[in-house]
């Protein structure tokens, strides 16, 4: 028994060294590019649900679900379902993107990217309450597009040839460090709330260029915000229990994020700029406008999830999630951002054959499968932008060691987003997220006989 203990120990101290170093590494991730996406280029970004892979499988749905195939899950998009939380729990994965961006008149052209996607823990604190705390991604920003304007100024005179070319990049992205408690009240209602700092840094640069006229001065914009504050979640879960062993159990759940409001230091900057004969860019000879420096504040929006989902303990589980999101409310510096609300409709579920199957590994194994449609916040050319994905994926359990367990989750979203309307692009983009999850007794006395 001390022998085991010492392991465990051991073990213990193993984990929790590895997964700060991730999320160390995960934070610095985050001040890079990790999308290649036009559409990232409004508000803060592409905005990134707060869903696991085990969720993102099953067409991205959690406001209804709490515990999956027997395991202790850690679900931030509803912070009540932390109240089922029975084990240590410890979840960290990887993220990869692949994206196609078409649009018409215009080459087509892939970009990947990849990044540590997420680290969270869940420890319980009493029979019906946990606390979780981690660090996740909220947005992403990677851009860089041209625009050529074969006639773009001048009249009357050889001017009038010239190309104008108007360059377009963005990077950048925004973090979410929370900490969330989730308790029970009765047999059948859930509560919960998180508290999280988004912080992070978004450049956007805008330039104006005459590539074909020697000597002119070419004008670059360049705008950076320092984001740092703090946003609040909160949410419910009521389940009622069927069967002969209340093993079958439908939940509705509520959460939604508040409209907090954040901080953000800016700077804006305009400089001029010349290539030399070689066609390499010079250092900017002045900067006509330099303000840094100021602060200012972002109103986020309030965003709404409404939940249901069915489950046959260790059998199978469907769900579907709605959200809208307030997005028209969101301003930057006092100005609107210029978005619309979003709907979005999550629908998904999953499979086990026999988790108790002795012989055959695949009988328990998780099988999922989900569906989005996103109304998303964007309307561009008088088009809204919609997206479409199925989303598959596999929970692969390993071998259980005593009270420990562990499971591996993978899963994939193939989908499509935009138009080839009215000179917009298309995207189409694969997603792969892989999770590992770990449930544990660590908090426990050992007894010696």
């Amino acid at each position: 028994m001390q022998l085991h203990k010492t392991i465990m120990i051991k073990y213990t101290r193993f984990f929790i060294t590895l997964i700060l170093a991730v999320t160390a590494v995960g934070a610095m991730a985050q001040s890079s590019a990790t999308t290649s996406s036009p559409y990232s280029k409004f508000g803060l970004g592409d905005i990134v649900p707060a869903a696991l892979p085990q969720n993102i499988g099953m067409g991205g749905i959690g406001t209804a679900i709490n515990r999956l195939s027997g395991y202790n899950n850690i679900n931030v998009l509803n912070p009540a379902s932390y109240g089922t939380i029975g084990f240590t729990t410890i979840d960290a994965g990887i993220y990869s993107n692949i994206i196609s961006l078409n649009q018409t008149g215009q080459p087509s052209a892939t970009n990947a990217n990849f990044r540590l996607s997420h680290v969270a823990f869940a420890i319980p604190v009493s029979k019906r309450s946990a606390l979780s705390f981690g660090l996740l991604p909220y947005s992403e920003m990677g851009y860089n597009y041209k625009q050529t304007l074969s006639k773009g100024f001048g009249t009357g005179s050889p001017a009038d040839t010239n190309a104008v070319n108007y360059i377009y990049s963005g990077d950048g992205g925004l973090s979410k460090a929370y900490l969330g408690y989730g308790f029970g009240l009765g047999k059948h209602l859930l509560i919960g709330a998180n508290m999280s700092y988004i912080f992070g840094n978004l450049q956007q640069y805008s330039s104006t260029e005459i590539p074909t006229l020697y000597g002119t001065l070419n004008s670059r914009v360049e705008q950076s915000n320092a984001v740092g504050g703090l946003s609040y979640d909160y949410g419910v879960q009521y389940s009622f229990d069927f069967g002969e062993q209340k093993q079958k159990h439908l939940i509705l759940g509520y959460s939604a994020s508040a409209n907090s409001r954040i901080t953000t230091t800016s700077s804006y900057i305009v400089s001029h700029y010349t290539y030399d004969g070689s066609g390499n860019q010079n250092l900017a000879i002045d900067s006509v406008v330099n303000r840094q420096g100021a602060k200012s504040k972002i109103q986020l929006p309030q965003v709404n999830h409404f939940g249901i989902s069915f489950q046959n303990d260790l059998k199978f589980l469907v769900g579907a999630d709605y959200t809208m999101g307030k997005w028209s409310d969101l301003t930057i510096s006092g100005a609107n951002a210029g978005l619309q609300d979003s709907r979005t409709l999550n629908v998904g579920g999953q499979f086990t054959p026999n988790i108790n199957a002795l012989h055959t590994y695949f009988a328990r194994t998780d099988y999922r499968l989900g569906f989005i449609y996103d109304q998303t916040y964007l309307n561009l050319n008088n088009v809204n932008i919609k997206r479409y994905a199925v989303t598959v994926g596999l929970g692969l359990p390993l071998a259980p060691n005593n009270l420990s367990f562990y499971k591996v989750n993978f899963s994939a979203e193939i989908g499509q987003r935009g138009t080839l309307t009215n000179g917009l692009v298309k995207e189409n983009y694969i997603n792969l997220h892989l999770g590992f999850t770990l449930n544990d007794k660590w908090f426990q006395r050992y007894k010696f006989d």
